[in-house]
């Protein structure tokens, strides 16, 4: 039977295939899914974002190459971590613990990833002189770039849906009302349409990415500013997005997903204030020049990095006269 995605609502039916290839490996097959491509394009696209506007925050490349290199090998161990560790089939995971590698089956959880690269940063961004909050910030916007680009991988495996729904936009298809799927949520009737979730979600980030993108460029005023937006700004929209879905993961009685994302808000809304007065506490103590420059000015912040790569030519050219 071929693998189709419907919108009775909109009229639309969408033939589709979750595997572009796949090739045997030992006793199993790895195959190339639309899933993880579109997470790599997401990464991708999140990386052009960073390094075109890496100046503007005062930024070098080089070492931001480094920090990103290493955070994206650590929020992929830390989504499937997070996703293992919440599972209902964590106790077959731990019994055969070679099958945690099988990430080609599915099995991501984004809050994992999230926290594994901001974590893998506070190590990595003082290893290679990189400022960190400044890190944090442009990197909240590329994130919110690949979890837009990135949930369309939902869409091919017919998965992180949400309940019954009347609406237009309701979908419903060959693996979204088929019993034996693995994927499958509880609580709803797979002969009704379904909330597509993660078209919620995507919008939600992309309408994110378009708000913290406008404050980096007319109202960035402190380093870590749009590091606690985008905390709250997920956050908010996950926590409703959640409510909605019938695949959450569990701890005990509550969704996990829930839980992180009320936390994650009331500690973003605390880490805005901290950042937030900790700079204007700093700019007390600058001289009244009687001119006012926001801490984290964008056109500062771009003759910073500048005078800094021309002192560091004027020292290697001095040492190389020395010697």
């Amino acid at each position: 039977m071929d693998s189709y995605v419907s919108f009775p609502g909109l009229g639309w039916t969408i033939y589709l295939d979750e595997e572009l290839f796949s090739v045997p490996f030992f006793n199993t097959e790895i195959s190339l899914r639309w899933y993880g491509l579109l997470i790599a394009v997401g990464f991708l696209l999140a990386a052009v974002y960073g390094f075109h506007n890496a100046k503007r925050f005062g930024l070098k490349k080089d070492p931001m190459l480094d920090v990103v290199l290493v955070c994206t090998i650590m929020a992929f161990i830390g989504a499937r971590l997070y996703y293992v560790l919440f599972s209902d089939d964590r106790s077959q995971y731990f019994a055969d613990p070679v099958t945690i590698l099988y990430v080609w089956k599915g099995g991501l959880g984004i809050y994992g990833g999230v926290i594994g690269a901001f974590v893998t940063a506070l190590w990595m961004c003082p290893l290679r002189k990189v400022d960190t909050l400044r890190m944090f910030d442009i990197a909240s916007i590329g994130f919110l770039i690949g979890q837009a680009v990135g949930r369309w991988g939902n869409f091919f495996n017919q998965e992180a849906y949400g309940g019954n729904t009347q609406m237009p936009w309701g979908m419903t298809g060959s693996w979204i009302s088929n019993p034996s799927n693995p994927l499958a949520g509880v609580g709803y009737d797979p002969d009704i349409p379904v909330h597509p979730t993660f078209l919620y979600e995507s919008l939600w980030c992309v309408l994110g990415f378009v708000l913290l993108h406008i404050v980096s460029r007319k109202a960035y005023r402190f380093k870590g500013q749009l590091f606690s937006m985008y905390i709250m700004w997920y956050g908010t929209g996950r926590f409703f997005i959640e409510l909605l879905r019938t695949d959450s993961l569990y701890l005990f009685t509550m969704k996990v997903s829930c839980l992180v994302a009320v936390l994650s808000v009331i500690g973003g809304a605390i880490l805005f204030f901290i950042f937030k007065n900790r700079d204007s506490h700093l700019l007390k103590g600058a001289p009244d020049d009687g001119v006012t420059i926001p801490l984290a000015d964008p056109q500062l912040l771009m003759r910073e990095a500048e005078d800094a790569e021309e002192k560091k030519i004027i020292e290697e050219d001095t040492h190389g006269e020395e010697n």
